[in-house]
């Protein structure tokens, strides 16, 4: 789902006004969708996730937008973050305006954040398989292997990943809202561990890197600001367990129903993936003084179908990332975001997750990997 850095967040500053849900309507619906008649209806399979499912599911006209995200982890403590855009996903309504986002970041050096923009005429997406092309960047995939080329803007970065874990998406993948208004968002997690290798260049100096990846594949109907009141997503690598888990909650106007999101695999198969099965919890939850957002120093996804019992815990020690929309906009455009009441935030944390199987009739077992990153995106006002 992605929101997972600011190079993702801070497109949102350019819809702060326009993207709000009109108030006042009739309560409504949203839910995760995953009933038969929906699997037929979109082509889909409820056992496994195609190949063609991480191709172009939207036709890039106004009124959807779509995007294809990858982020790499170095052993170093590196991270790189590659998004291919059909266009800026708060503005559905524009035709196509395809660009490609690169943010790298290194202990001890100055954050590269860059955008390569070309033409709607430049831009091309199969619907049978990943194969992206957006000016002279490239990306093509089977959902087991993709290769990447980014290239413009003085960037060049050739990349292969590996998928490690299982695809997978939660019931059909869409996150259907109803009354008052008919939208979806929808989110496959094509790679939700891999390997990855290649060479990134920065206005000419070039480095060799390595290490995890992660991708996926997002498209929609609407801007997430008129549906989405806030969200936890986390994702970690936890010993032998690969764990994917969010928690959504829909805007006042769609009921501001929960829409939880959960599937833990381990050595290649996924374990648990059922989210009606998941009780989340926050625990220990403070004010944050800057943004003025409730955050969980503790949040527990408890996973129990009755055969399998499964508890991951994200234990916050700091915060690695506070920021208030507002405050990255010029004074102008502040004030105005200010007077229409938008307090947007997003705040990034780190510290341990805990993968505890509690499952009857086998000997309790715990995992931990001390330093996860997890993310609070906070569209939305908080409860007074």
């Amino acid at each position: 789902m992605k929101m997972r850095s600011l190079a993702m967040a801070g497109a949102l500053l350019l819809l702060l006004l326009a993207g709000c849900a009109t108030q006042g309507s009739a309560p409504g619906t949203a839910a995760a969708a995953a009933d038969a008649g929906t699997y037929e209806k979109l082509g889909l399979s409820p056992a496994r996730v195609e190949p063609w499912e991480d191709g172009m599911r939207t036709t890039g006209a106004a009124g959807s937008y779509e995007w294809w995200y990858f982020d790499f982890t170095m052993d170093d403590g590196s991270t790189l973050v590659i998004v291919y855009y059909t266009k800026d996903f708060t503005q559905p309504g524009s035709g196509l305006k395809p660009f490609v986002t690169f943010q790298y970041d290194r202990p001890g050096a100055a954050q590269v954040a860059r955008a390569i923009t070309v033409r709607a005429d430049q831009f091309s997406a199969s619907k049978e398989r990943c194969d992206v092309t957006v000016g002279m960047s490239t990306l093509r995939g089977d959902l087991t292997d993709y290769v990447l080329h980014v290239e413009g803007n003085g960037l060049l970065a050739d990349l292969r990943l590996h998928r490690t874990a299982p695809s997978w998406r939660p019931g059909t993948g869409y996150m259907m809202f109803a009354r008052p208004a008919a939208h979806y968002f929808a989110w496959l997690p094509s790679v939700p561990q891999g390997t990855f290798e290649g060479t990134v260049s920065v206005d000419g100096a070039a480095r060799t890197i390595a290490g995890a990846a992660y991708h996926d594949h997002n498209w929609g109907d609407v801007s997430m600001l008129d549906l989405i009141h806030d969200w936890y997503w986390g994702r970690a690598q936890v010993g032998p367990y690969t764990v994917i888990a969010s928690y959504i909650t829909a805007r006042p106007e769609y009921g501001s129903m929960p829409v939880p999101l959960f599937m833990l695999a381990r050595d290649g198969k996924i374990l648990a993936d059922d989210a009606s099965k998941v009780t989340f919890s926050q625990q220990d939850v403070y004010t944050d003084p800057y943004t003025g957002k409730p955050v969980a120093n503790l949040l527990v996804y408890d996973y129990d179908d009755g055969t399998s019992h499964y508890r991951v815990t994200f234990h916050r020690e700091k915060d690695i990332n506070r920021t208030r929309f507002v405050d990255l906009l010029d004074p102008g455009k502040a004030l105005l975001a200010r007077l229409s009441g938008f307090d947007g935030a997003y705040l990034r944390f780190t510290g341990p997750a805990q993968v505890e199987n509690l499952s009857p009739g086998g000997p309790a077992q715990t995992d931990v990997e001390r330093s996860a990153v997890w993310e609070l995106m906070y569209f939305g006002h908080a409860p007074r």
